[in-house]
């Protein structure tokens, strides 16, 4: 009872924390939006209130589904192998970004099918990258114990050289890549590292999708190899955090 009342008193704090900071900008956004509807609307007589939303509704769609407008054209690339690789592995991993899902029946079906088996096949890898993390860890600590007859010393020396080492190439870099090809923020691809690789996927930010920006073919590449090692590396962390709380 205890434990559970701590939980929703959480998950309450939370929402009061966040309702507070993102309530005003909520509020503010529907407002502009509006004003620039009337706007749009005031100064474009030919316009009719009903066919300018069908419109807004049709780009939101095709937003969705990874199409935008480009001039007279519309820019393609979310479906092709490179970004159909890179939703493979946000579904497996149960990342789940939402900015892209199959919008045919038998690709919906077929996710099910590939999510199926996916997951514990995914689940499996990252369980054998972690123990072999944790066996790297170990097999230093136990050689620096032989060299320099540290006991104690030596298990929390490498626990901690882990962990900083993980933060760096895992949380700290990463953002200075995507500031590089996204053009983010470096708060901003920190916020992306942390939740993708917690696998909380808001979909907020996602790498590869801004159709202004060309990319090179190594990039979702490198970035599917950092998914799957900075997951095992985050899982033994909130593990480690985990057994803490208990």
């Amino acid at each position: 009872l205890v434990l559970l009342a701590a939980y929703v008193g959480y998950l309450g704090l939370g929402a009061v924390v966040l309702q507070a900071l993102e309530r005003p900008a909520e509020v503010q956004a529907a407002r502009n939006l509006l004003q620039q509807r009337l706007e749009l609307l005031a100064n474009h007589t030919c316009l009719q209130g009903p066919a300018l939303q069908r419109l807004i509704e049709g780009i939101i769609q095709a937003y969705k589904s990874g199409i935008t407008l480009q001039g007279n054209t519309t820019s393609l690339g979310r479906w092709d192998y490179s970004g159909s690789f890179f939703f493979s592995i946000s579904a497996i991993t149960t990342i789940g970004y939402g900015n892209l899902s199959p919008s045919t029946a038998v690709g919906r079906i077929f996710c099910i099918v590939f999510a199926l088996f996916g997951i514990p096949l995914n689940l499996v890898l990252l369980n054998e990258i972690g123990h072999l993390m944790l066996l790297g860890v170990q097999h230093c600590a136990s050689r620096l114990e032989e060299v320099f007859h540290w006991q104690n010393k030596a298990s929390f020396l490498m626990k901690t050289c882990a962990l900083v080492t993980g933060l760096l190439l895992f949380l700290l870099l990463p953002p200075l890549l995507f500031s590089d090809k996204e053009g983010w923020s470096y708060e901003e691809g920190f916020y992306y590292s942390f939740i993708t690789l917690s696998t909380i996927g808001f979909g907020d930010f996602v790498i590869g999708m801004n159709p202004d920006r060309t990319y090179p073919s190594w990039y979702k590449n490198v970035v599917s190899l950092w998914i799957l090692f900075g997951m095992a590396w985050l899982a033994l962390v909130i593990k480690f955090c985990i057994n803490i709380l208990e």
